[in-house]
């Protein structure tokens, strides 16, 4: 049976990490339109790995990346108080591009619909 608590913690981080997001001051997180995709976390909640996407492009995600990675204590420690965690985990921020590779994919679907009708 799969560890539960790790999955509902998860989520819960992912949740709270974009509020957190949302109250950054950082340009180059403030200026893009960020999604947490993912959050993958070891079993014993020491280590996450969090996926973010943008809408614009890959480039404006790794962008974001680097804003999130100087602003990963301040992260951290809000996320701590937040979900009121004894450590908080600390967090890898990874660019990914699968929220622009879903809106392609819908793209040409639609296209797809259209010309066969």
């Amino acid at each position: 049976m799969p560890p539960r608590k790790s999955d509902h913690t998860a989520e819960d981080i992912k949740r709270e990490i974009t509020a957190i997001i949302r109250e950054l001051k950082d340009p180059r997180i403030k200026d893009s339109f960020l999604t947490v995709v993912r959050v993958d976390l070891a079993h014993d909640l020491s280590f996450g790995k969090i996926y973010v996407s943008a809408m614009e492009s890959f480039d404006t995600a790794k962008k974001a990346v680097e804003g999130l990675e100087n602003a990963n204590g301040f992260i951290r420690r809000e996320l701590g108080q937040r979900l009121r965690l004894r450590k908080a985990p600390e967090l890898k921020f990874i660019a990914d591009d699968s929220v622009r590779s879903g809106i392609e994919l819908f793209k040409r679907l639609d296209d797809d619909k259209k010309d066969k009708f």
